[in-house]
């Protein structure tokens, strides 16, 4: 049996691990070098706004994964969805439920506020193992595919 995983919203003291993990994240899935300076800014002010959060995963006092939480106004549902992104678990705590229980603190966070209507999620669809790790935990496949244009980078 695993040590209990203990579960809570990040602050400004997690930015260093936060930046850690975002960095092998997009090197893992995606093999991109992202700018670590960019990067630590971007989490930063993610952290001071309003719609958006991280949540951490904690093991023995460890950051051992995470998550961020974006809003999107559904004028279809009458209230927000969740974006569940940056999903990142590290390599020696994978397959001990760490996502699960981050999943499940955004489940009961989102059921104490009414206008929370769904949560969703994107991943790469060559992910094979994210992909799978999901369906397990209940989610399915909208069908909804993502397009994207840059306009500065």
């Amino acid at each position: 049996m695993f040590p209990k995983i203990f579960v809570r919203e990040a602050d400004q003291s997690d930015i260093p691990t936060l930046v850690e993990y975002n960095l092998s994240l997009a090197y893992e899935t995606e093999n991109i070098l992202l700018d670590k300076n960019v990067l630590r800014l971007g989490i930063k002010k993610a952290l001071e706004l309003n719609d958006c959060r991280y949540i951490v995963a904690e093991l023995e006092n460890k950051i051992v994964g995470q998550t961020m939480i974006t809003s999107e106004w559904s004028d279809w549902r009458n209230g927000v969805i969740w974006w569940i992104q940056s999903v990142y678990v590290s390599p020696d705590y994978r397959k001990r439920g760490v996502f699960q229980n981050i999943l499940n603190y955004i489940e009961n966070l989102a059921k104490e506020i009414p206008e929370i209507k769904a949560l969703r999620l994107y991943v790469m669809k060559e992910n094979q193992i994210a992909r799978k790790a999901y369906r397990s935990l209940g989610m399915n496949n909208s069908g909804y595919l993502v397009y994207e244009k840059y306009h500065k980078t």
